[in-house]
Order: C-alpha cells, then structure tokens, then sequence
C-alpha cells in the first residue's frame, strides 16, 4: 500500500526540520507498533539528509558498526578508526552537526535499556554539551509506550525536559478509513465498513494487509483474519507481551474480561478473586491500553466508573482470539469463526457505538462527547454530545437496525441528564448502520 495520508504529521516534522536548520531539535514519537511510525518519519526526510538507527538486541559495539556503516554511506563522510560505545559515536555526530544539518532517526530507542541503559545519561549529557552549537535533528521514536513515558516524561530519569516536540502517531479516522475501503470496494455494505474499523482500528500496517488480501468485505475479512498462519492470531501477544513483562497473564485476563463486557472493577474482581486496582491504573497511565470512562457530567470523584480497551483491534483480539486460544492451537479456526458469527451483531453493536464517537470528534462541533448512565446501569445512553458555547446537547441512540430506535424512549432515559444543564437545547437523534 502507497504512502497514505499524515498530511498534518508531515507538515509538523517537516518545519521540526527547518528548525533545526537554526538549532538542535529533539522530538520524540510514540505509537502502538504497526501504525506506521517509521514510515511516516521516512516519508518526512526523504529529500534531506538523514540517517535511520534501528536498535535491536545486539552488542553495543555490532550496533556501532552496523550505525557507522550508515553515517559513511548516508553522509559521504570518511570515519577512520572504530567506535566501540554509543556514547562516542553519538558525541561524533553531535560534533558533526555544528557544521552541517542532518536529521537522525533512532528507532525503538527504549530498546537501548536491553543494550546498556547507561546510554540515556551519556546521550544527555552529549546533547546538553553541544546542543547549542548543533543542527541536529534528532528524532527518538519508540513503540513500548510504557518504556518512553519513563524515559522522557519521569523526572528522575536523565532525559527527562529535554525533547522540545513530543508526537503521538494515532490510528487513521473513520474517514480515512472509509475512503480506503471505498477505494478498493465502490460497492461495500456498512457491515462491511464495520468490520474494516472494527478489525483494523485504522492502523496502517492491518490496513495494509487487509488490502493486499483483497479483504474487503465481512467475509473475506473473517477468513483473513481466521486463516492459518495468519499474523492477527498471534497479534495481541506480540504486541503486548514486552509491555507486560512476567505479569502478563493477570493483564491478558483483565483485558479479556474488559472485551467481554466485563467493565467494571467490581465485576472484575469478582471474577478474578483478586485486587485489580493497581493492574488497572497500569493499564490506564503506564501503557495507555485502556480508557477509563464515568457518565457525562458526573462528578469527579463519581465511583460509576468503566473500562474499555481503547485500541479495536486488541478489543477484538482479546474478545474472540486470546479468549478461544485453546481452539485456534488446535487449528479448530472454523470453530471460532462460527463463535464469530454467532456473537457478532452483539459485539458489533459497542463497536458501532465507537465508530460514530470517532466520527463526531472529526467533526469538531462538540466541547465534549462520551456516554451516561445512572446507578445500576439505568437510563443509558450511548452517545451524549455538547457545545458549550451554542449551548446544546445532542443525544444519541445507536443501533445496527434503525427500526429498533425509539426516539420517546431516549426522551424518557434522558430526563435526569438535561435537568443537569437547563440552559442547553437538547436534540434527540437515532444512528444506525444506514448512518455510516
């Protein structure tokens, strides 16, 4: 698949770039693997000069000449002798860079703790030495979210204050999405639509694979997604499973029940037998993997909390593949794809929810946007929207069919909700699979 959108990424590292022409710049950029980080940052420098550090598990000093190789090519320059640290190949670019500009791209940088952590101290110090004298365009990107919100963002760590941009890499819109579908299938149905979102969360790289297999539709996609040695089926754990460490398993069970519907801490408990508070606020603050959410206008200290996890794909992946692992280890794929379409349009009905959530945040009509619901999970309402300053609230029911909206009911379900803001015009709306 080519180069696909970014548009206001590109234009943020490209005058990131034409600042660095006057003064050293360091950006940071995270994002969920597979959505396209390294790409983008290609894209971005591909007429100036640059050089592109992958780091793996290796010897520091594989990496320094595997990274000096990289500098003589890329930057026409002569290097004699060997660099056996990071720390003096860094300080030799630094030095470099007062004498000319380049960008340099050291992707998945927290990888660096499995190589020696005490890089981070030299780098800084390197960095706070010359960077005055410098043109460097240093980017660091990472993919282990939990790893880079340490690095740069706890103030005992010695990189802590010092990158001047800091980039989150976000799925594509519904939008976007939308167009790419229609791209490859004029005729899709808004099942099939449902489906492309609620499998590829608009992350580039399940895009792409769904478009080299031609998945373009509800089934062509189950049988993408459920086809032997399919890369989706071990997705969540290759994902994950670094971010987790050893305690993993109590997070790929939370997380299960979080897909199952399972949303409360209570519930979870309950189910678990153990405390999950801290398990949950890891999940929430340290790895960014899911949202914690309370009803429009409660207060902030309002105990009606719910999780859900925020990525669809791992939303999914945890719901029908870790959840049936047993059978898939089997090869019983059939057996889950059966499992699939048994409990889909249930499943679906949130993920619908989701999309048109999504959809009216691209719009930007609205000061707030998010769901209600009353002790014991009474009058719920699915998507409640403001604007404050035009002082309305519009009020939404989703359903897949539109013949199962009731416009009166949601009247009803919203009484306690508006007494909340007597100054606001409410509007009462159905949103169906007609509406996407």
């Amino acid at each position: 698949m080519q180069f696909y959108n970014r548009i206001k990424e590109l234009e943020i590292l490209r005058k990131t770039e034409e600042k660095a022409k006057d003064h050293a710049q360091m950006t940071i950029v995270v994002g969920r693997r597979r959505i396209g980080k390294t790409t983008l940052l290609i894209e971005s420098v591909k007429n100036s000069p640059h050089l592109y550090f992958f780091i793996s598990k290796k010897n520091e000093i594989l990496l320094c000449e595997e990274f000096t190789e990289e500098i003589q090519n890329k930057l026409s320059v002569n290097i004699y002798g060997t660099f056996r640290t990071f720390r003096d190949l860094f300080g030799y670019l630094m030095e470099l860079s007062g004498t000319r500009h380049f960008t340099l791209i050291i992707d998945e940088f927290q990888t660096f703790y499995s190589v020696n952590p005490a890089i981070y101290s030299e780098l800084q110090n390197i960095w706070d030495r010359h960077k005055n004298q410098s043109h460097l365009n240093l980017i660091l990107c990472g993919s282990i979210y939990s790893m880079m919100k340490k690095i740069f963002e706890d103030a005992k760590e010695p990189l802590f204050g010092r990158a001047t941009q800091k980039l989150f890499i976000k799925p594509f819109d519904t939008t976007s999405q939308k167009k790419l579908l229609q791209e490859h299938n004029p005729n899709f149905t808004p099942d099939d639509l449902l489906f492309f979102y609620t499998i590829s969360g608009g992350i580039p790289k399940y895009l792409e694979i769904l478009i080299e297999n031609k998945a373009v539709n509800f089934i062509k996609i189950l049988e993408t997604v459920l086809s032997e040695n399919s890369v989706f089926l071990e997705e969540g754990k290759n994902i994950l499973i670094d971010e987790f460490g050893k305690d993993y398993g109590t997070y790929f069970s939370i997380l299960s029940l979080i897909a199952s519907s399972k949303t409360s801490r209570p519930e979870i408990e309950s189910i678990l037998e153990i405390q999950t508070g801290g398990y949950l606020d890891k999940l929430e603050n340290d790895f960014g993997i899911v949202s914690k959410t309370k009803p429009m206008l409660s207060k902030p200290n309002s105990r009606f909390v719910k999780y859900h996890i925020s990525d669809n794909f791992l939303n999914f992946w945890f719901r029908f593949i870790f959840k049936y692992k047993s059978a898939i280890e089997i090869d019983n794929l059939e057996y889950v794809k059966n499992i699939i379409r048994r409990d889909y349009q249930v499943y679906s009905g949130k993920i619908l929810e989701r999309y048109f959530i999504d959809k009216l945040k691209t719009k930007g009509n609205y000061s707030s946007i998010g769901s209600y619901w009353e002790k014991g999970n009474r009058n719920e309402i699915d998507i409640v929207a403001i604007n404050d300053i035009e002082k309305k609230i519009d009020i939404f029911e989703v359903k897949r069919n539109p013949a199962n909206i009731s416009i009166n009911n949601l009247i009803l379900k919203s009484s306690n909700l508006i007494q909340k803001l007597p100054d606001y015009t409410p509007q009462y709306k159905g949103l169906s699979l007609d509406d996407m």
